[in-house]
């Protein structure tokens, strides 16, 4: 047995993968704690994991005006750079407040191991500090270059697989700001020697590589063959709530009304102007000649004065309602694509900012959906003609149940509790 301190910052998508894991470890007789910003608490003690809580300041940021208008223009990773810039004068107090509550929920706990998303810049500095060792962890390939294909939000461009590796030093100058912050809080709070790239870490001091898990299926994103050994492709960690869930009587009665309805829901992106992504979404459905359930989530779209061939939900677990729907219209977030995939369903992508463009053309390049319908010219005509496009076209039916009976014949959580075994077999040896 052994105390896992698993410490994320961000959204509910950077949250639920890993109390899947942290779950996937308690059955395996592990004892893990999840780090997380305090949001989250009653989602993740509600699924019996510890809990350690992180500021709340990022997420009021991200939902502030001010955050709203900078992820707005954060498209590509240029445009992730610029949203960084921009709000930087307050994200700098933000993660360096986030660092020391990272080191004060592992002195709490007292980790054989440190599991950390790279949002938690504090991850690998506290595992070394407390002389254990450190695994990232993470929904997306962001950190580790290839040759295949160009980091999240770069363009995919004819100039080979230099060009594409080249682009991964994007991610590094955008950690690069927190550089003096990091090795500050090294310093001052672990008594460390400050290090070179302190920020994103991918070797600890004694030149030992930082594992790299990804929470992604093969079938998906196949391994790039010139991956370094310690990063591996596991599978997706998928949480499902074990039939607890009960819908509410008219989603029920909604989708017994008629055909299979579309599924439309953007999470937390919901940009500046919440009711025009309505309007244009409503009218995309109409123009489809579908029924529609619109999903509003954490600060998302408008649902007033909605026709009756338009149900508003504000949530529902994916596993439950995807099944159960022609198609799923999101914001090409991670966890949504997976779940999509997964359930079989043709999916359209509306991506927002940086990793939700990759998933989207991901999507396309299966044959599991049409080409994204990027948030910034969405209008109901091309959102219309996705939507047509997934529930009409019998290949890319065919081809979105095939990848999703490869994902459920998947056990993503058991292939990452594998690995963190042999990590701590690894560890304990003289």
């Amino acid at each position: 047995m052994t105390r896992v301190l698993i410490a994320t910052v961000g959204s509910r998508g950077d949250v639920q993968p890993y109390v899947a894991l942290a779950r996937g470890l308690r059955a395996a007789g592990h004892e893990p704690t999840i780090a997380t910003c305090a949001r989250f608490e009653s989602f993740v003690t509600a699924n019996g994991i510890a809990f350690e809580p992180l500021s709340d300041d990022i997420l009021r940021l991200l939902d502030s005006d001010a955050g709203r208008s900078a992820m707005e223009e954060s498209h590509g990773a240029l445009g992730a750079i610029r949203t960084n810039i921009a709000l930087a004068k307050q994200a700098g107090p933000i993660n360096e407040r986030l660092l020391r509550d990272v080191w004060r929920a592992a002195q709490i706990v007292e980790p054989g191991l440190v599991i950390y998303h790279p949002k938690a810049l504090a991850g690998p500095h506290v595992a070394e500090a407390l002389g254990v060792p450190a695994v990232e962890a993470l929904p997306v390939p962001a950190v580790v270059p290839t040759g295949d294909f160009p980091v999240l939000g770069m363009p995919r461009l004819p100039f080979g697989s230099r060009y594409n590796r080249m682009t991964y030093s994007v991610v590094a100058a955008g950690y690069k700001q927190y550089e003096k912050t990091a090795n500050r809080f090294r310093t001052d709070d672990l008594g460390l020697a400050p290090v070179k790239d302190a920020a994103m870490m991918t070797r600890m001091p004694d030149g030992t590589p930082i594992e790299v898990m990804h929470a992604i299926s093969e079938q998906v994103l196949p391994r790039p063959a010139d991956w370094p050994s310690h990063a591996r492709l596991t599978g997706y960690w998928f949480l499902d709530d074990d039939g607890a869930w009960t819908p509410p009587q008219n989603l029920v009665d909604f989708l017994d009304q008629g055909d299979p309805p579309v599924y439309v829901g953007f999470g937390s992106m919901a940009g500046r102007d919440p009711r025009k992504v309505t309007r244009e979404v409503v009218a995309a459905l109409r123009q489809a000649g579908v029924r529609g359930v619109l999903a509003s989530g954490w600060g998302g779209l408008d649902t007033a004065d909605l026709p009756d061939t338009v149900l508003a939900i504000s949530e529902a677990p994916h596993e439950w309602i995807f099944p159960r729907v022609s198609a799923v219209v999101h914001h090409g977030g991670a966890g949504t694509t997976a779940a999509g995939l997964r359930a079989g369903r043709p999916t359209v992508v509306c991506p927002f900012i940086v990793d939700q463009f990759f998933w989207g053309a991901r999507v396309a390049d299966l044959g599991a959906g049409p080409s994204p319908v990027p948030q910034k010219g969405l209008t109901a005509d091309r959102l219309a003609a996705a939507i047509s496009a997934a529930v009409t076209d019998p290949q890319i039916r065919s081809t979105a149940e095939g990848v999703g009976a490869t994902i459920n014949a998947e056990d993503g959580v058991a292939v990452a509790v594998e690995q963190i075994t042999a990590t701590l077999a690894r560890a304990s040896r003289p």
